[in-house]
């Protein structure tokens, strides 16, 4: 029988565990957002830095608001807040036991959750919320201050129910009882993740209270970072693996890739921990590094995703084995993606595309391409519709490029090329498969949507080839189209 995870019984696992005493941490960082990915990277550097003795009063306090945040919480609080992280190469799987998160505040309880950001020994809130939870509006590029959920936070300040309205109460508690703020970090996928938090941070305060939104402006730091992990959905199967391959019941693991990569921006004006001993690189600037990233990789997931969903294909290993999509892939990101990306130090893009290439292609990691293709109305305009633009700008075609936003309006519609039905896959779903269907007629209905293209979608040079790819998808199919693409 595999040994139950939780602090009595990890003397007995026979893996790699927390080297410090647990007890003796202090909840330093409140975290929004303790999913996967959150687990599998800021913990596991943390983790890194507890071994090495330091960092003990960074741990780790997890918040939250959504039905998901409680699940979790419920399984993370039966096993002491410890969970197993499996490092997966091509090659060899390593699991470990981390022990940075030391509580899981009441999901959806507002006031515990304020107490927690006004504490004085809170120095950093961080947050992995998705890249839709931050009430972007892709026609404007920025905060969605109208937005009902920031209406009704504004409306009742000292109740909110966004993440944005609870930084906002914690910091302004902190400010009447004269306390110094915390840092506000964000570990999301989204271009300069710390400018944008820092708008809905303010911009949300100003809604009530303008003069704390001048506090908030003038005195928070809000640093922008890039973080790089891939990291799969927990699911039964992993939940077996871990008992079959490590003898450990944890309902709770993480499996992801053994490459793990975060940039970030040295502004922690309270202190943070020696990250940079566990490989953390602090720069004065992450763009280079973040637009390299998004669209590089997130860009090229996308590219893989739609032409693999709508081809049947299940797996990212599987899609990267399949002769067309990888070709597609390394014609888009040679000839259009990364001659958009400006240069970053000390590093060659097309050797970091080749890792991307490599790691889509580790087929221990068990990814989907469902899980690419989800929520592409938030992901598209950050990851695909910017480099449509500035080569736009730039007067260069953008062939490829309007290819993979076809290949997505197809998706949308609902079928694969089988005649199989795609079950919703993004938070606007609805939406976006009438769109689709229309768009088989009148294409310029599914660039219209100015939430996701802004004006891009009415430029004729992007407009064109969009059209004439949808139609032969529609007329042909995935794999013609892929073919005559490549010239096959």
């Amino acid at each position: 029988m595999s040994t139950r995870l939780n602090q009595h019984s990890l003397a007995a696992l026979k893996v790699a565990k927390p080297g410090y005493d647990r007890a003796a941490l202090a909840g330093g960082i409140v975290h929004f957002g303790l999913g996967n990915f959150h687990r599998a990277h800021q913990a596991v550097y943390l983790d890194r830095l507890m071994n090495l003795g330091e960092g003990h009063d960074f741990a780790i306090v997890g918040a939250g608001m959504l039905p998901s945040d409680a699940r979790m919480r419920e399984m993370l609080a039966a096993q002491d807040y410890l969970y197993t992280v499996v490092e997966q190469s091509a090659e060899a799987s390593e699991a470990r036991v981390l022990g940075a998160t030391v509580d899981f505040l009441p999901v959806g309880d507002a006031p515990a959750i304020i107490a927690r950001l006004a504490a004085p020994e809170t120095r950093i809130a961080s947050l992995t919320i998705t890249e839709g939870g931050y009430f972007i509006d892709a026609a404007t590029g920025h905060f969605d201050a109208s937005h009902p959920a920031i209406a009704a936070d504004a409306a009742t300040p000292a109740a909110p129910q966004t993440v944005f309205g609870l930084l906002v109460a914690g910091l302004g508690a902190r400010r009447s009882r004269g306390l110094a703020p915390f840092t506000v970090m964000s570990c999301d996928n989204i271009p300069h993740n710390g400018r944008v938090t820092r708008e809905a941070v303010v911009e949300t305060a100003r809604l009530s209270d303008p003069a704390l939104a001048a506090w908030i402006a003038a005195n928070v730091a809000f640093p922008n970072g890039m973080v790089d992990r891939i990291t799969p959905a927990t699911s039964d199967r992993e939940r077996q693996m871990i008992r079959d391959d490590f003898d450990i019941a944890d309902d709770s693991p993480v499996f992801c890739e053994d490459f793990i990569q975060w940039v970030l921006e040295d502004n922690f004006p309270q202190g943070r921990p020696a990250l940079e001993k566990v490989g953390v690189e602090f720069v004065p600037d992450v763009t280079p590094w973040e637009l390299m990233k998004i669209r590089i990789l997130n860009g090229g997931h996308a590219v893989i995703a739609y032409p693999s969903g709508l081809m049947d294909i299940h797996y990212v290993h599987e899609g990267m084995q399949n002769a067309l999509v990888r070709a597609f892939l390394d014609k888009v990101e040679t000839e259009e993606i990364i001659p958009a990306v400006p240069p970053v130090p000390n590093t060659d893009l097309h050797a970091y595309f080749a890792k991307v290439k490599e790691r889509c292609a580790n087929p221990k990691i068990g990814d989907t391409i469902r899980r690419l293709c989800l929520d592409g109305s938030n992901r598209q305009p950050k990851f695909i519709v910017p480099t449509i633009a500035d080569r736009l700008r730039q007067g260069l075609p953008v062939r490829g490029l309007a290819l993979e936003s076809a290949l997505w309006c197809h998706y949308c519609a609902g079928l694969t090329d089988s005649g199989a039905e795609i079950a919703p896959n993004d938070p606007n779903w609805d939406r976006l498969q009438a769109v689709a269907r229309r768009a088989a007629a009148d294409s310029a209905a599914w660039l219209a949507q100015a939430d996701i293209y802004g004006t891009t979608g009415a430029d004729p040079a992007f407009a064109a080839p969009f059209a004439d790819w949808l139609r032969m998808l529609g007329e042909h199919g995935t794999r013609y189209t892929l073919r005559h693409y490549l010239g096959r």
